[in-house]
């Protein structure tokens, strides 16, 4: 399976998957306007991996074949503060 991923020109580490390269019609009007101008970044054959870095490389691949794309998010920082529950 193969995926074409694009990058966010407005959220630093949010990528967009999908299965067909500049064809972005399964993606909904407004996380396109969220998600901004994409920006093409790479091209990935999931069948030949095992995983991926940062997602779950089934979750990937079935949410590309359900909804026609998959939205990766940038990673939640924890804060290194002492929370004021303490």
């Amino acid at each position: 399976m193969l995926c074409f991923i694009y990058r966010s020109p407005k959220k630093d580490e949010m990528y967009l998957y999908l299965p067909k390269r500049d064809d972005f019609s399964s993606v909904p009007e407004a996380l396109l306007k969220v998600f901004g101008q994409p920006e093409f970044a790479l091209q990935l054959n999931l069948a030949k991996r095992d995983k991926l870095a940062r997602e779950d490389i089934e979750e990937v691949k079935a949410k590309i074949q359900e909804q026609g794309f998959y939205l990766q998010m940038p990673p939640v920082i924890e804060s290194l503060l002492p929370s004021r529950d303490h």
